[in-house]
């Protein structure tokens, strides 16, 4: 099975469905991990402003982060960080439909749209865009993963609301996800901060809790489309 993870910057793939992709990963799925962001030059007065260093080593942990999860080299755009409602819609809606396009996914993975950064919720109507169900569209689900310190620091003011209705048992994987995460030196954070390891971990084992695993990852799932030869119910994403 082919799958998509469309993120909208790097870390956002790690944070939202890392142990997912590495999941699927070992169980011999073909996962493929498009970034649209350069993630990083909302942080200075003006995007010119940002050091190309620093913007550099970002998008190199993104291609290490990817490399441990088991994943091929990710495909990296630069649109500006936290800027996307400046780019047309339209403009993004294309990345995505080349993406789909090239690797002609089964499932996709991507931003959730009620979360509190601007870029999640562009990326978010994009993708659903870019995968609209016609008959020629290869892709039969699609998924929202949540990004701690966006998702949750909505509080779950903005429209949609996350509401997670599939989990995945990471309970192998989540200490390469931590890892991967921990590539990201620039994103990486010390707790109580969300992105740090130990709320990544509780974060985790309460999903886990929620859905009577031991650690998981919540996704929602936003459409499923069932007709001919389909047959993996939603729980058998991975093989279980």
């Amino acid at each position: 099975m082919n799958v998509l993870v469309v993120a909208a910057h790097p870390d956002d793939e790690v944070l939202g469905c890392g142990g997912t992709i590495a999941r699927l990963i070992r169980e011999g799925h073909q996962v493929y991990i498009g970034i649209l962001g350069e993630g990083i030059t909302s942080r200075y007065p003006s995007r010119d402003d940002a050091r190309e260093a620093e913007r550099s080593r970002l998008l190199s942990a993104s291609r290490e982060a990817a490399a441990l999860l088991g994943a091929d080299e990710p495909i990296l755009h630069e649109l500006p960080d936290n800027r996307f409602d400046t780019v047309p819609l339209l403009d993004v809606v294309k990345l995505i439909e080349d993406l789909v396009e090239r690797f002609r996914p089964a499932v996709v993975f991507t931003q959730h749209g009620g979360d509190l950064n601007v870029d999640h919720e562009v990326v978010f109507r994009a993708t659903l865009t870019a995968t609209r169900p016609q008959a020629t569209c290869p892709v039969k689900e699609v998924y929202a993963f949540e990004v701690p310190s966006s998702t949750d620091w909505a509080f779950g003011q903005f429209q949609p609301r996350f509401r997670p209705n599939v989990f995945m048992d990471v309970g192998a994987t989540l200490e390469t996800k931590i890892r991967a995460m921990q590539l990201y030196e620039s994103e990486a954070r010390l707790f109580p901060h969300p992105r740090s390891p130990e709320a990544l971990r509780a974060l985790a084992q309460h999903w886990g809790s929620t859905s009577g695993t031991g650690c998981a990852e919540a996704f929602e799932l936003i459409r499923s489309v069932r007709n001919g030869a389909w047959r993996w119910p939603v729980e058998e994403l991975a093989g279980t």
